[in-house]
């Protein structure tokens, strides 16, 4: 079995209760090659914050060297950005998330143009609004397609690399550390809001959206909340105990249906 995730939880897992379970990819998911690995993968649910954990024998290790963006976007990049950034405000995800993020960053911020480390950028939509309003913007990705796409086409500076790996003089200090639908992908998302606060500016913040398991589950198992990619599904509990954990303070986390009708929780956090 590949390593497990972990939210660092005071109770070691000892409470976690099976789920989900599939022998088959749901409807919608992503196809990616795991060779000859049987499809077999469950959910199990912590039962004391409701937190849910992925669990698989197949190797998810390579996932994001390549065959993401290869299965998610194959050459399609560019036209799939342009068609996310036509969108009308009502049928966008991401124009609530930058109004949200403005809102947030106009009462804690006192920088005039302030900075943003994106992580995970993927197709830079969030990053390029942001630059549109004036922020001085970065994004990071571990794939070096989707960096070229930030700088070539949303014009955003880009960096490549995995985010723990990545010295940190090599980022510096940022105003905003933003995670969009990133840290239910990790193995251990606490470490990554540890190096995060490495690189926050003295007054700065860390926005995060992480999928919403509780709401999900309601509608069943094959929601795209519980796809193979996530090895974490949160409860508004459990991304208060990963903000503990990484000597965090949850100033909001709030749940909403986006556009998309992703299940979602939008958390602030500071030091």
């Amino acid at each position: 079995m590949t390593a497990r995730p972990t939210l660092r939880c005071d109770c070691s897992r000892t409470h976690d209760k099976p789920a989900f379970r599939y022998d088959a990819p749901p409807a919608g998911e992503t196809v990616f090659d795991f060779g000859a690995a049987p499809y077999r993968r469950s959910y199990l649910r912590c039962s004391v914050c409701a937190h849910w954990y992925s669990e698989t024998e197949m190797d998810l290790s390579r996932l994001y060297s390549g065959p993401y963006v290869d299965s998610t976007y194959g050459a399609r990049m560019r036209q799939t950005y342009e068609r996310i950034m036509a969108l009308p405000p009502e049928k966008s995800d991401n124009t609530g998330r930058v109004a949200r993020v403005l809102a947030f960053a106009q009462h804690a911020l006192k920088e005039p143009a302030p900075s943003l480390l994106d992580v995970g950028s993927g197709l830079c939509v969030f990053a390029a609004r942001m630059k549109q309003a004036g922020w001085r913007c970065t994004a990071l990705d571990p794939d070096a397609r989707a960096a070229a796409h930030a700088r070539e086409v949303a014009s955003v500076e880009a960096v490549v690399g995995d985010f723990l790996a990545l010295a940190d003089d090599r980022l510096g200090r940022f105003d905003v550390v933003s995670f969009n639908k990133v840290l239910e992908h990790v193995l251990d998302p606490v470490a990554f809001l540890e190096k995060a606060v490495r690189h926050l500016a003295p007054s700065g913040f860390i926005y995060v959206e992480v999928p919403d398991g509780e709401a999900a589950a309601a509608e069943g198992p094959d929601r795209e909340e519980f796809f193979i990619e996530h090895h974490h599904v949160f409860s508004p509990e459990s991304v208060r105990m990963m903000a503990h954990h990484a000597a965090l303070e949850p100033v909001t986390v709030e749940r909403v249906r986006e556009p998309s009708t992703k299940y979602t929780l939008r958390a602030f956090l500071v030091r």
